[in-house]
């Protein structure tokens, strides 16, 4: 007779564990947590970075890619609102310091965010539903959702108790300004903003 192997009692990965091994598997997915749960995008369409670029070229413009600030895409930032959360904004406006505030797995202190944009793609429901809570949550003054799918910018400024007490919306034909947290005057035109969609 032979004997059956006996296996040790594997350890339960952890949920940053979970997300690394998804992110590995994944690739060009983004990757996060959030609310304890691990979220998976896949890689954006050609628009989606063009938006990103179009909203970039003005905020160098005023000089906020310099000294005292910068300006990042896919920078993690690490959510207070659970041990493992962390989101990973389309685009974010930072200071210049930022390196100094990693907290872990290349994700930053909440306190070095002035500015968050998020262009909507196929989960737009994260964006619009998910993220505003935790960023709030996180104190990031200002948040700006490009939603393609309903053609609009919104600007979610004023965070206290896990929410965004200022919504402004804006549609094509309009102008908006960035929220002063990031340190300079930027108006932008919707149009301009989605004109990547057309």
């Amino acid at each position: 007779m032979s004997a059956a192997a006996v296996e040790e009692p594997s350890e339960q990965m952890t949920l940053l564990e979970a997300a690394e091994l998804v992110s590995d598997r994944l690739v060009g997915h983004r990757v996060e947590i959030l609310g304890g749960q691990i979220t998976v995008t896949p890689p954006p369409d050609g628009p989606h970075g063009e938006m990103l670029t179009d909203l970039m070229i003005p905020l160098w413009a005023a000089g906020l890619h310099g000294d005292s600030s910068r300006v990042v895409q896919g920078m993690g930032l690490w959510l207070p609102g659970g041990p493992s959360d962390y989101a990973i904004p389309d685009l974010c406006v930072v200071d210049a310091d930022y390196r100094e505030h990693l907290i872990e797995r290349n994700c930053y202190d909440p306190v070095v965010f002035r500015l968050v944009v998020e262009v909507t793609s196929s989960n737009f429901t994260t964006d619009l539903k998910v993220k505003p809570p935790l960023y709030a949550e996180a104190g990031v003054p200002g948040y700006v959702i490009v939603d393609r799918t309903n053609q609009r910018v919104m600007v979610l400024t004023d965070p206290k108790d896990g929410e965004y007490r200022v919504h402004a919306v804006h549609h094509p034909g309009q102008s908006f300004t960035l929220p002063e947290s990031i340190g300079a005057s930027v108006t932008l035109k919707v149009d301009d903003v989605l004109a990547a969609k057309k």
